[in-house]
């Protein structure tokens, strides 16, 4: 493993466009040495466009990327060998057991000596007792493990992975984040993006990306800290009726449907106590009324809406 310190990973104000679409815009992010930053948006952020200019498969139209301290012109062999990069839909060989598609890839990036690398990958990714099984035969959470393994093998300091755990099971989900923490700890620098934000709450820092621009970036306690509005849950079962009503209410900046959950953010100097009147006045059962604290998805919900709101 390459001695690391310090800013590993830099993208300043990056553009990218498809035709007339701008699948990128200004955006700007970094990554420290040994740091696991999860990239969050919806799709058509623009997450993908951004691990692909990362990694030098594409090129930005404007803007500059640093790698290991060096301004990127060129993603010359030795640079790539310093990156893994696991794409959505990654290919395993199907007619390939695990162990074999290991080898092809160990191989393919020319590393010498591979076999013991090969069989300590096998035993973390806890993929041991199946080397022998085909690709084709695998379960979803197995393939990613395998995929993760394949994206491994030539030893990366830097791992830029594009949805990882998308379609896995929640068991396979937790082992594959057991591997990742257990990868940064080796001192592996990991940039992932994800669209769950219950993932994005375990990583060292979290950014929020919405066309192609990054909204917030920081430590999730960081982020949730600087909420900027009081928050109120209400639950009832008359949910869906709630939100029809409150939904052009003067008193409330925000208003965020979870199932017989209401998420009210209140406009700034709106009070509490008005809000229980006025609640009052309606003719719907409500059996809780509290202030809480914001989750990340609270979080992310608002900005969209206030991003929503800038551009309309």
């Amino acid at each position: 493993m390459a001695d690391l310190a310090g800013m590993v990973l830099s993208a300043l104000k990056l553009k990218k466009f498809y035709g007339p679409v701008e699948a990128l815009s200004s955006f700007s992010l970094s990554l420290e040495a040994g740091e696991f930053l999860c990239l969050v948006g919806p799709d058509g952020a623009g997450k993908s466009t951004a691990l692909r200019l990362l990694c030098g498969l594409e090129k930005p139209d404007s803007g500059e990327i640093e790698l290991f301290g060096r301004r990127v012109t060129r993603f010359s062999s030795d640079l790539r060998a310093r990156l893994g990069y696991l794409p959505q839909g990654f290919s395993l060989y199907e007619d390939l057991s695990i162990e074999e598609n290991l080898v092809f890839f160990a191989e393919l990036y020319g590393v010498s000596n591979y076999r013991s690398l090969v069989a300590s990958l096998l035993d973390f990714t806890r993929l041991e007792p199946f080397r022998d099984r085909l690709a084709g035969r695998l379960s979803g959470g197995m393939k990613q493990k395998l995929a993760l393994a394949c994206t491994l093998v030539h030893e990366p300091d830097i791992l830029l992975l594009d949805e990882p755990t998308t379609g896995v099971d929640p068991v396979s989900r937790r082992d594959f984040w057991q591997i990742l923490f257990w990868l940064q700890q080796q001192g592996k620098s990991i940039l992932m993006t994800t669209p769950y934000l219950d993932e994005a709450e375990r990583a060292s820092r979290v950014a929020f990306i919405l066309q192609g621009r990054i909204m917030a970036c920081g430590r999730p306690e960081k982020i949730k800290a600087e909420f900027p509005a009081r928050l109120v849950e209400i639950v009832s079962p008359h949910s869906r009726h709630l939100q029809r009503e409150l939904k052009l209410w003067p008193g409330l900046a925000d208003l965020q449907l979870f199932g017989d959950r209401l998420h009210l953010v209140l406009a700034e100097g709106y009070e509490l106590r008005k809000l229980k009147e006025e609640l009052s006045r309606l003719d719907c059962q409500i059996l809780s009324l509290t202030e809480i604290s914001p989750s990340l998805e609270n979080v992310f919900m608002f900005l969209m809406s206030r991003e929503k709101e800038s551009i309309a």
